[in-house]
């Protein structure tokens, strides 16, 4: 169901990577630790000693601190995918994934030593601050609505403001906050590092969302006179936005790998009860209206596949891939969706039972065709794009 992997070591650890969640995470998924806001701490504590064990921690990250290429750790998430539990157990999960690529490109030394060493262990877990309430007209979609603000007070950063739909915050010990720091004439931002838990930063709520699968969950925080000193800044002042985009292109298209590789999994349980399961006289893949919805479910995972190698190639090129970030998230997030919603409806009764990961997969996948912008966000940008290439006389259609 996958592509090829496109080197002999990504090849090696997608493999082991695979058997690992297929023989060692899996057994786990119906552990009642496992609840409605993700994995407990000490489950998590317990899959990421059976990795350590296995020497898969961070496979992505090389001992030296190499990483990867795009298109490698294409290969190798997709397998960690294969269970919801498959990213917490190696530590290729959201946030801690994107975090700790952000960390990787901008961070200082001291501050890689101090947050980006135990994250790369799996000794830590991290969130990050970005996302404001739609009450208070914060920050979405839209960064630059960002209303949480850092002020200079001396030699330390003063900050306050809400957010929410923070993931991992419960329980995270690395933090990075998203601030203004302009003087109000044009929105600027910058990025704060910070040791959690922090008085100043107090969990108002652990949300109940669909999904459930990242430990933590998602919450609501009140940030309250923060003070941090001029060294929490992570990279320079006012750079929050730019360091953003650094890490929002890689950080979704590791969301599509990751989520394929649980659609797929899906996608053989559902293919195998077809097979197994009979009716008015024959195997359920036997009538074409369930044989074709597995048909499609193939068709919809190699695109996606396909996909997400391409957007890696470009990512590996040097670009930012900002629009071909955009085009394969709407592309897979969809795709994958309708491959979930068909193994629900393949299954019937089963496929809406918790008794089947099937269940959780198609929560999940729901969810993810918002985070990390909805569908319309990433279609709105790409048609702005498609006008202004069009304006500037760029497509030579009709001529």
């Amino acid at each position: 169901m996958f592509t090829p992997c496109p080197t002999a070591r990504s090849q090696e650890l997608a493999d082991r990577v695979e058997a690992f969640v297929r023989e060692t995470v899996v057994p786990y998924e119906r552990d009642p630790r496992n609840g409605s806001h993700g994995p407990s701490a000490d489950l998590v504590d317990e899959l990421r000693a059976l990795a350590r064990e296995a020497g898969l921690m961070t496979p992505h990250v090389l001992a030296d601190g190499e990483h990867l290429t795009q298109l490698e750790t294409a290969a190798v998430l997709k397998r960690s995918g294969l269970s919801p539990l498959g990213p917490v157990a190696v530590n290729t999960m959201a946030p801690d994934e994107g975090n700790m690529f952000l960390l990787g490109k901008v961070a200082t030394e001291d501050q890689k030593q101090r947050f980006l060493t135990k994250l790369l262990s799996g000794h830590a877990r991290s969130a990050f601050f970005m996302t404001e309430p739609a009450e208070d007209e914060g920050a979405g979609s839209d960064p630059s609505m960002l209303k949480t603000t850092a002020r200079l007070v001396g030699d330390e950063w003063v900050i306050d403001g809400t957010k929410t739909f923070i993931t991992g915050a419960d329980g995270a010990e690395v933090g990075i906050v998203m601030a203004r720091t302009d003087d109000g004439d044009q929105v600027q931002a910058s990025m704060f590092l910070v040791n959690l838990p922090n008085p100043a930063i107090r969990i108002v709520k652990v949300l109940d969302t669909i999904d459930s699968s990242m430990p933590g969950g998602h919450s609501r925080i009140a940030i309250e006179g923060l003070r941090v000193p001029a060294s929490a800044v992570l990279g320079e002042v006012h750079k929050g936005f730019e360091y953003a985009q650094i890490r929002l292109s890689p950080a979704r298209l590791s969301h599509c790998m990751r989520w394929l590789g649980s659609v797929t999994r899906a996608h053989e349980i559902a293919a195998a009860y077809a097979t197994r399961r009979h009716a008015f006289g024959k195997r359920l893949i036997d009538h074409e209206g369930v044989g074709f919805m597995l048909a499609d479910n193939l068709i919809d995972l190699q695109q996606s596949a396909l996909m997400i190698d391409w957007c890696a190639g470009v990512l590996d090129s040097g670009s930012l891939g900002t629009t071909e970030s955009s085009m394969t998230k709407v592309a897979v997030s969809d795709a994958l969706f309708r491959v979930a919603d068909r193994c629900v409806q393949v299954m019937g009764g089963s496929g809406v039972s918790r008794d089947s990961i099937v269940e959780q997969v198609f929560r999940e996948v729901r969810a993810f065709r918002i985070y990390d912008g909805p569908t319309e966000v990433h279609k709105w940008s790409l048609a702005k794009k498609i006008k202004r290439i069009a304006m500037e006389g760029d497509y030579r259609a009709g001529r």
